[in-house]
C-alpha cells in the first residue's frame, strides 16, 4: 500500500511539473518564422553590473515581446535601482506590455548566449509579416552608485526570406555584450 501511495505521488509530481504555466500562452499557428538574437555575455565583477534584457519592437517603436531580462531588474530591482535597464523598464514594464515575472531569469554565465522569439506577441499571436526592430540592453556598474548603459539594436525584416543582421551600438561600449547579432528563419 506504502509502495503505491509512493507511485502515485510520484506521477502526480511528474504531471504537475509538465503542466503549462497559467499565464504563458502557446503560440499561435501561423507564425511567419522564428528570430534568433545571439550574442556573446562575459559576466563582470561588481554588485548590479551584470544586468540586461533583450526585447522586440515593431516599427512603430512599440514592444511586442520581451524575450529574457535578469531576474533581479526584473523582479522589480528597477525601483530599488532606477539606472537598471532604463530603456526596457520604460518600454516594456511600465507601459504594462510586458509581465515582468514571465521573462525573468538568472544571469547566466559567461559565455555564447541566444534568445529565440517566435514571432508572436506577448499574447502568443502570430505578428503580420514587416520590419521589427530587436533590441540588447546592458547597464554596466561604473562606480560608487553610478551605472552606465549600453544599447544594441537591429532592423530586420520578419515574412520574407531567411537572413541574417548585426546590431548597432548605443551609449557607452563595455566588454560584457559583445557580437550581437540576429537571423531569421522563415517558417516552411
Amino acid at each position: 500500500m506504502k509502495r503505491i501511495f509512493i507511485a502515485a505521488i510520484a506521477l502526480l509530481l511528474l504531471f504537475a511539473g509538465c503542466a503549462k504555466e497559467a499565464g504563458t500562452p502557446a503560440p499561435e499557428a501561423g507564425a511567419p518564422g522564428a528570430l534568433t538574437i545571439s550574442f556573446d555575455f562575459e559576466r563582470q565583477s561588481g554588485f548590479s553590473s551584470n544586468q540586461f534584457a533583450v526585447w522586440m519592437e515593431d516599427a512603430d517603436g512599440t514592444v511586442v515581446k520581451t524575450l529574457f531580462a535578469t531576474e533581479f531588474t526584473a523582479k522589480g530591482g528597477y525601483e530599488k535601482r532606477p539606472s537598471s535597464l532604463t530603456n526596457w523598464v520604460e518600454r516594456a514594464v511600465k507601459t504594462g506590455i510586458t509581465d515582468a515575472d514571465a521573462v525573468a531569469g538568472a544571469t547566466p554565465k559567461s559565455g555564447p548566449v541566444s534568445y529565440v522569439w517566435d514571432c508572436t506577441d506577448e499574447d502568443g499571436k502570430a505578428v503580420p509579416p514587416g520590419t521589427y526592430k530587436f533590441f540588447v540592453e546592458n547597464t554596466f556598474r561604473v562606480g560608487e552608485g553610478s551605472t552606465a548603459g549600453h544599447v544594441e539594436w537591429g532592423e530586420i525584416e520578419i515574412g520574407g526570406a531567411d537572413t541574417e543582421t548585426r546590431a548597432q551600438e548605443i551609449g557607452d561600449e563595455f566588454d560584457t555584450i559583445s557580437n550581437v547579432k540576429a537571423v531569421y528563419t522563415a517558417q516552411p
